[in-house]
């Protein structure tokens, strides 16, 4: 038997739409305004923050790239080139041959540290700042909900 596709009535529709300009045009705007700021991409910046968020400023490439969200391959040239600029470099894992450790050096701790300010008040420009105290405690449970069901 064949499922019956449940279409989007108007109302869903739209909030659908919204949902993706919005979450686009943030990203593209707090990505372009780190380019701009701090000479690096969101993806990098959330690189070093979470190996600077990690005991030892260290993490197996395995678990940053899940923390991430990236992919093995994506990961791994980015950590390239943020090894180009002296922010992470690579260690063998002790506990797996075949692993790897990303570690935050120090240059790659102060140029995270130079950006985070500027990174934080864009997020708050951007986001916070356009929503009153209701809002940001909806979107927060909505976005809690999505990522249960999601990751779940």
């Amino acid at each position: 038997m064949v499922a019956m596709t449940r279409w989007l009535n108007a109302d869903e529709q739209r909030t659908w739409r919204a949902y993706l300009t919005a979450t686009r045009a943030l990203m593209e705007t707090l990505d372009r305004e780190l380019q701009r700021d701090a000479g690096m991409p969101h993806a990098y910046y959330e690189i070093l923050v979470r190996l600077s968020e990690a005991p030892g400023r260290r993490l197996r490439m395995s678990e940053l790239a899940d923390a991430t969200g990236s992919s093995r391959s994506r990961l791994s040239h980015a950590t390239a080139r943020l090894e180009a600029c002296g922010w992470v470099r690579r260690e063998a894992c002790p506990t797996d041959r075949r692993g790897q450790v990303a570690v935050l050096t120090d240059a790659g701790f102060a140029a995270l540290a130079a950006a985070a300010p500027g990174h934080v008040e864009a997020v708050r420009r951007h986001l916070f700042d356009a929503l009153s105290p209701a809002q940001v405690d909806q979107l927060r449970r909505i976005s809690e909900t999505m990522v249960d069901h999601l990751t779940g």
